[in-house]
């Protein structure tokens, strides 16, 4: 049975996760607005030590645990290093499961932070399977999975709190769930007429249609520029909690991605990742209800590679 996200638990995590990972800026940009073709405010979660949202749930989840409890998890990048803030913290030995192509810039920040990072799998998910054998291998390692776990969630929901008064429709990165099912719960019961949105990227659809399907539906591959989104198998705690609370998912390819990363650094002046900018993509491809319209920026962790590339 899939443990159900609590409000109270986001109303709580909102003024118990550290202070660094709150109250981020809320902004609207003239140029930017001009690019879209209607105003779009941003909820930029780019300003943190980690440079995405990943910190608030990781932070919320750890809180409770005792110095000495041995985490393991799996992740492209950012919840990696989420956990490893978290636990540098805190005491706890981290051990972080990545694809052998994981963004090595990511891989390194993870390493900064105090993680033993094990590259492992051709992909997120056989990354994760491989976190999953390994933590099995000894009773003292706790495996974490991104998207299931509830105070992960909750944690990230808290950035609705913070947006409240919420736009009419707000659009959400839409990768192994946890951010939407944050951010859902609590406008659903808070403020139910604002309309949620995913975007997910047309490479990686697996969430997208597990949401129409109502069922986790798993892709043979998972191919995008943007990383952090790259799910091929769904977590299926995810998928139960979106049921009645996500209004839409829509789809964003790699160069309409491109475009907005583009966008965004030309107008606010914020070089992100790829999926730190689904939402801005999503904006400028596709048509929503009139009313306000505001998106989560999360995720700034790129490659050089990817810099080169939008030169």
């Amino acid at each position: 049975m899939v443990k159900p996200l609590q409000v109270q638990h986001i109303e709580e995590a909102a003024g118990l996760i550290d202070p660094v990972f709150r109250d981020s800026p809320y902004v609207e940009d003239a140029a930017l607005a001009r690019r879209v073709g209607r105003d779009l405010a941003l909820k930029l979660e780019t300003l943190n030590p980690i440079r995405s949202f990943k910190g608030r749930g990781a932070d919320y989840f750890m809180h409770d645990l005792a110095a000495g409890q041995q985490v393991v998890c799996a992740s492209a990048g950012n919840f990696g290093q989420a956990v490893a803030y978290a636990g540098r913290a805190r005491g706890i030995p981290v051990t972080v499961f990545c694809a052998r192509a994981a963004n090595p810039v990511k891989v390194a920040r993870m390493r900064e932070l105090g993680a033993e990072v094990v590259l492992d799998g051709d992909d997120f998910d056989a990354a994760k399977d491989a976190a999953r054998v390994y933590a099995d291998g000894a009773q003292d390692r706790l495996f974490v999975e991104d998207g299931h776990e509830p105070r992960i969630s909750e944690g990230a929901g808290t950035i609705a709190v913070e947006l409240a008064p919420l736009a009419d429709t707000l659009l959400v990165p839409l990768g192994n769930g946890a951010l939407i099912g944050g951010v859902a719960c609590w406008t659903k019961a808070r403020a139910p007429r604002t309309r949620i949105v995913g975007v997910c990227a047309a490479g990686a659809p697996s969430m997208a249609e597990s949401w129409r399907r109502n069922a986790p539906f798993s892709t043979p591959e998972a191919r995008t520029i943007a990383d952090g989104v790259a799910v091929r198998v769904p977590v299926p705690a995810a998928v139960e909690r979106m049921r009645g609370l996500v209004d839409d998912v829509v789809l964003v390819d790699d160069d309409q991605l491109r475009e907005a990363l583009r966008a965004v650094r030309d107008t606010v002046g914020l070089i992100l990742e790829p999926s730190g900018a689904l939402g801005v993509a999503a904006a400028l491809h596709h048509r929503f209800p009139s009313g306000t319209l505001a998106t989560v920026v999360t995720g700034s962790n790129f490659s050089p590679e990817l810099l080169a590339e939008l030169r």
